[in-house]
């Protein structure tokens, strides 16, 4: 018998978090979270999004042993201001057993009938900034911070249980050997010049900080065009600045500005952590975080987080001035490789602008939906 808890306690939380270091410990490509990381999200004292989103945490048990938790979330943002009556679902995870899924959807779907939504769409985070989509493809390939694995099994219980094909999503990786300058070099300078544009050169933290608020103001303006886009508040960017800024290293984090100083395009790559964090087993001490500022200094892979151009300066070549800016930084650090996350299969944009390194799509993940009965 399946039994469905809803999470009151501080030790319950923590078996939530922990649930999938049991799921996956025979894995060699789930990269598990930094606990207190993850604690530290779904605190509703430190994670501002619920002052604009509620959550409710369960746990499925089997035989007094914990098989599969989910989050059920209500971004209110959406719903009110998007008018989109969409309950979320995330942190979903289960044995392989119908029953288990079934359980704990049948809250999701609960909480958001009682709302008066009309449908789910899952797995999602609280906002775009969170992990999206469920993986399809690509179980032999290692995950990273910034998304979620999975057991092939999830997507035929999905299917079981009646969800339909919301968003597709892939992620690509190539080598830094396909990024040939001359793409980019010469057009950099001419459009550098045509709008009077800079790329800031940033080396400590401490000077990305002025211009955090403008890159996630951009970010908004940039991605508002997007089926699946949620604002960020203000809020919102000083936890983020907090939580994500002191994980880059500052040469990675690009902005351009126009002669007054006004953000027109940005993007954010990261070192590849998954090594390190598979390493930590999701401990920051003793020693995990040393091992984290080793992999920050020396990883010769990245993962290209964000990029985002102002849209009166989408498809006008300002992406060469971003691409220029990192060819020399990842020449002088020697990376190999370069990852993409997830990007909206349909956003043909972004695509656009990667076509001349030969990307190869190595993942692909989607989310699902149905109806609320």
């Amino acid at each position: 018998m399946i039994t469905v808890k809803q999470i009151t306690t501080k030790k319950e939380l923590k078996a939530f978090v922990k649930f999938p270091f049991l799921l996956y410990k025979d894995s060699k490509y789930w990269v598990p979270p930094i606990i207190s990381q993850e604690l530290a999200t779904f605190d509703k004292k430190k994670n501002p999004i619920f002052k604009d989103a509620d959550a409710t945490f369960f746990l499925a048990y089997k035989n007094e042993k914990v098989v599969g938790r989910v989050a059920a979330i209500i971004n209110w943002l959406e719903v009110k201001n998007q008018n989109l009556k969409k309950m979320r679902f995330g942190w979903f995870d289960f044995i392989d057993d119908l029953e288990v899924s079934k359980a704990l959807l049948d809250e999701v779907a609960r909480i958001g009938k009682s709302n008066n939504l009309e449908y789910t769409e899952g797995p999602v985070g609280f906002s775009n900034m969170d992990k999206v989509g469920v993986m399809t493809e690509g179980f032999d390939q290692i995950s990273n911070m910034i998304t979620w694995y999975n057991h092939p099994y999830y997507v035929k219980h999905y299917e079981a249980l009646g969800y339909d094909i919301e968003k597709a999503y892939s992620e690509s990786k190539f080598p830094f050997s396909n990024v040939k300058p001359e793409f980019f070099k010469k057009a950099q300078e001419l459009i550098k010049r045509r709008y009077k544009l800079t790329a800031l050169q940033l080396t400590k933290t401490e000077e990305v900080m002025p211009y955090a608020d403008k890159m996630f103001d951009l970010f908004n303006a940039s991605y508002s065009s997007l089926s699946s886009f949620v604002e960020i508040t203000d809020i919102q960017k000083e936890y983020f600045k907090k939580k994500f800024i002191s994980f880059v290293n500052p040469e990675y984090i690009k902005f351009v500005v126009d002669e007054n100083d006004n953000m027109v395009a940005f993007a954010i790559v990261m070192p590849r952590f998954a090594y390190a964090l598979q390493e930590m087993k999701g401990k920051l001490f003793p020693f995990g975080f040393a091992k984290l500022l080793k992999a920050k200094k020396t990883s010769k892979d990245v993962v290209f987080y964000l990029i985002g151009v102002h849209p009166d300066y989408q498809n006008k070549g300002v992406h060469a001035v971003i691409f220029n800016e990192y060819y020399e930084v990842f020449t002088e650090k020697g990376i190999v490789d370069c990852y993409r996350t997830p990007e909206l299969e349909d956003n043909e944009a972004i695509h656009k602008i990667w076509k001349h390194f030969d990307p190869v799509v190595v993942k692909r993940r989607k989310t699902y939906r149905k109806k609320i009965m």
